[in-house]
């Protein structure tokens, strides 16, 4: 026996959850124990239909299908008592004719509010003219929404009566199923009829009882179905998605196209693109799990860049699958999630005094002192020793940084004659010999430096790990892993691709890349066939977005709008095809005269949402541009009545709102959030650091602009953006 749930199980009020939970477990073990009175319901309109007790006060609406191979139930969902029987006395488990997807719908539908009318549009002689539909200015009429999709005929004549995205947005929120209001965004986002079909498996009856328990058990089956209907394996995955709602229906409920590059096979590396909230990182996660449990069970490296982001991927993935295989070491069998950095770090410790030959062939001295990392201020102490012949524009520690790792670690320079001959493709600063060499000259005094006090930067520990599995590789060792997978591929550097790359053997599936140029934070513009990396016909975007509303997504693309972006293979980055399949309010801009007005503002909204009653606080953000800001946002509200949580590299626990940096949000989500201190100034930061080149300055903007994107799609539902004095260049309202 089976329980088939919907996704209103992950919208239970929290009191009611776990007797849920018990309910439902209960129910999986034997439908027939006395506790949990399973009746039928006298004239419904489903002779299906049963209800079940949940405590005295709740009852479960649920339908028993039969078929001759077992009796399953599907969960349509929990209310108080006369509503449950109410609900059950109207609702049928029905085969849309069309579509061949179940759909629970009333046997007596109410009326669907229309939605809101966009404004009309004002003629050049003051009168008003109403707009256009907007689906029929795409060519489709009701009759391609009902006859050819299979669309509520009702729900379609609300979409054709939608004149802009917006009040499109506020229809597919009423949709009577998911995969009705996603077919809408893919319509406007120019995918053809067809090609929706076959996305969501839609039509092809393989029974001509398409009303039988047989054919609806077949239909739960379909890629539509599986995004509002969900078979339950485990108790423990059960009580998941109930704990969590929204936000562990991940978990459960994948988009066809999520779920179809879980599972695809490739003939080498493949990489999948897609706006924040797009969904990647669940791909990976459901890529990694499904990988991993392959048999016999492969060895399977899933990382990142940042620390933080490691460790929840890490989390994500024990919520996933709490009983996945997991390596304890580099090169067990299993999945090991950890680092970019700390696994090269492992690596390069694992390799104890082996680690000499790659320091030679990577730095020319044959060192076993690599454990220590340099101090940030080692790149501007090199300059002040050895710096006196550099122009005044060259004598930046950030130019000094991009050009040891774009260019001298990757191609293994260990002389300065290496130096003078390489080629330098992308660093748009031009050097003579006369300039090369003042350059090599810091560079080999930050070299010397590390050598005496035994110390290595972040870039030079993942080369020497690259170098070392390349030379145990060549002298007949095994790679460690057969499967690499990369969340936010776009914030690696060249090292840590080498890396990457040396870390399984070129083959199928080998390595699966997530990224977003758009969110590019950390790294800088890179080619991943410079690397070894192959990807040419193996790339594949998502472009419907599932954390934030579409008024949310909006303007936080506006923060785009106009700057250059080019992914991991030098395109051209495209985000006007970026759609939500959620509707929201617009974001709230507030001025402020002053930073304690800015904060008086603030206390009052998170006042405000934490005396909702189902709002969890944890889910309620403030972000700040930098960590000394994030402490004075903690102690202002604190003086203000209002009790916060700073986070920096620890877990976001239950409780309390929370204030953390953009940088340390990359990664979450929340439900409402507030974008403080966006003025001018702050966002974009000064570029001092990047005088040295028009083309460096260009790419540090658009990384400021990257962040502030980030910064605004961790919103689930509300945004909100303060600034005192002047709001950022940036902030368009």
């Amino acid at each position: 026996m089976s329980v088939i749930i919907t996704k209103l199980v992950s919208k239970l009020e929290p009191g009611l959850k776990k007797k849920a939970f018990a309910f439902l477990e209960k129910l999986s073990e034997d439908p027939s124990l006395p506790g949990l009175h399973i009746e039928p319901i006298n004239n419904s309109a489903d002779p299906r239909v049963r209800t079940g007790r949940v405590d005295q006060g709740y009852r479960a609406v649920l339908f028993k299908l039969t078929t001759p191979d077992s009796v399953d139930y599907v969960l349509h969902g929990i209310w108080p008592h006369d509503d449950a029987i109410e609900v059950a006395q109207k609702v049928v488990l029905k085969l849309n004719p069309i579509s061949g997807v179940p759909e629970i719908l009333d046997a007596a539908p109410t009326v669907v509010p229309e939605p809101e009318a966009a404004p009309a549009e004002v003629t050049p002689a003051g009168g008003k003219t109403s707009l256009p539909p907007m689906l029929a200015a795409y060519g489709f009429g009701v009759k391609d929404l009902v006859d050819s999709l299979g669309l509520d005929a009702r729900f379609a004549e609300l979409a054709m009566a939608a004149t802009d995205e917006d009040s499109l947005a506020s229809v597919v929120d009423r949709a009577p199923a998911d995969w009705q209001g996603l077919a809408l965004i893919d319509l406007i986002g120019g995918t053809s009829i067809s090609d929706i079909k076959e996305r969501y498996g839609l039509g092809q009856h393989e029974t001509e009882d398409v009303h039988s328990d047989e054919a609806i058990i077949e239909g739960l089956k379909r890629p539509a179905s599986q995004l509002t209907f969900a078979w339950i394996e485990s108790n423990a995955e059960l009580e998941r998605v109930i704990n969590e709602g929204d936000f562990g229906a991940w978990r459960i409920f994948l988009h066809p196209d999520q779920r179809q590059y879980v599972y695809k096979g490739y003939n080498g590396s493949a990489r999948l693109t897609g706006g924040a909230g797009t969904g990647k990182t669940v791909v990976v996660l459901h890529r990694a799990r499904a990988l991993t449990r392959r048999m016999p069970t492969p060895r399977v490296l899933v990382t990142t860049y940042t620390t933080n982001l490691a460790n929840m991927l890490d989390r994500d993935l024990r919520r996933l699958d709490p009983d996945l295989p997991r390596a304890k070491n580099i090169g067990d069998a299993g999945a090991y999630v950890v680092g970019v950095d700390a696994f090269a770090a492992r690596v390069v410790k694992a390799a104890g005094p082996g680690i000499a030959k790659a320091a030679e062939a990577v730095l020319g001295v044959a060192t076993t002192e690599v454990s220590d990392r340099s101090p940030s201020t080692a790149w501007a102490d090199a300059i002040a020793v050895a710096g006196q012949a550099l122009p005044p524009q060259l004598k930046s520690p950030g130019f000094f940084e991009e050009e040891y790792s774009a260019v001298v670690l990757p191609n293994q320079i260990r002389e300065k004659a290496e130096y003078l001959k390489v080629r330098r493709p992308g660093r748009g600063v031009a050097l003579d010999r006369a300039k090369r060499t003042a350059v090599w000259d810091v560079i080999a005094s930050y070299r010397a430096t590390g050598r005496i006090y035994g110390r290595l930067d972040y870039p030079e520990v993942a080369t020497l790990a690259a170098e070392h599995l390349n030379l145990q590789a060549a002298a007949g060792a095994t790679r460690p892993f057969d499967y690499v997978l990369v969340d936010e591929g776009q914030d690696l550097s060249p090292s840590r691709w080498q890396l990457l790359r040396a870390a399984v053997a070129e083959g199928k599936d080998d390595i699966f890349i997530a990224e977003d140029s758009h969110q590019r934070i950390y790294g800088h513009r890179i080619t991943l066939s410079q690397y070894g990396i192959k990807i040419v016909g193996r790339a594949r975007r998502l472009n419907l977005n599932y954390r934030t509303t579409a008024q949310n997504l909006r303007w936080a693309m506006s923060v785009l709008d106009g700057a250059d972006y080019s992914d991991l293979e030098g395109e051209a980055e495209d985000h006007s095809k970026y759609r939500s399949a959620r509707s929201g309010p617009v974001p709230q801009f507030i001025a402020c005269e002053s930073v304690a007005d800015e904060l008086d503002r603030v206390a009052d909204l998170v006042k405000g949402w934490t005396s909702e009653t189902d709002v969890a606080p944890e889910t309620l953000a403030i972000l700040v541009r930098d960590r000394n800001q994030q402490e004075r946002v903690v102690s202002g509200l604190a003086e203000r009545g209002v009790t916060v949580r700073g986070v920096d590299n620890e877990a976001i626990r239950p409780g309390q709102p929370v204030v953390m940096t953009m940088h340390r949000s990359k990664g979450t989500e929340f439900s409402k959030v507030v974008l403080f201190g966006v003025r001018e100034g702050s966002i974009p930061a000064a570029l001092r650091d990047q005088n040295y080149d028009e083309s460096a300055q260009a790419d540090a903007l658009l990384r400021e602009r990257s962040l502030l994107y980030v910064a605004a799609t961790r919103a689930r539902d509300l945004l909100a953006v303060t600034w005192s004095g002047k709001p950022s260049p940036l902030v368009k309202r």
